[in-house]
């Protein structure tokens, strides 16, 4: 799923208010989007991971590792670093989604893996490094 595609379904009717959260995402992660994939890149050729997750949220999350603090950084989101590994560990991927989580994520080199946690959910998304192709 990409990044538009969770802001079109949250952005269905005159309710505005569920789109501002994931338009303010967007706007942090090109602002992050430089040491998030620093640190895939790092977590891969370290051999931690093949599969770098970051976690944007708003709230408290006992998932991963804090990376980005929204109120150091004066943003709306916060990035929290963690791993396929992790995910599967603390059952937030079911053993029998292992593979299919696998089979469809996308290159790390040109797409960072987000966990957005939102209150009405959660969701991963790929969104691109660069400019779309």
């Amino acid at each position: 799923m990409d990044i538009e595609d969770l802001m079109a379904r949250d952005s269905s009717g005159d309710d505005q208010k569920a789109a501002s959260p994931l338009k303010s995402l967007k706007l942090d992660l090109d602002f992050y989007k430089e040491s998030i994939k620093e640190v895939a890149l790092e977590m891969m050729t370290e051999g931690y991971t093949l599969y770098p997750i970051f976690i944007a949220h708003q709230h408290e999350v006992s998932v991963g590792e804090m990376l980005l603090d929204r109120n150091e950084l004066n943003t709306q989101w916060t990035i929290q670093v963690s791993s396929f590994e992790e995910f599967v560990e603390r059952g937030l991927i079911k053993e029998e989604r292992k593979e299919h989580f696998t089979k469809n994520y996308k290159n790390a080199n040109d797409f960072m893996c987000l966990f957005v946690i939102v209150p009405e959910g959660a969701n991963f998304v790929f969104y691109p490094y660069g400019e779309k192709r």
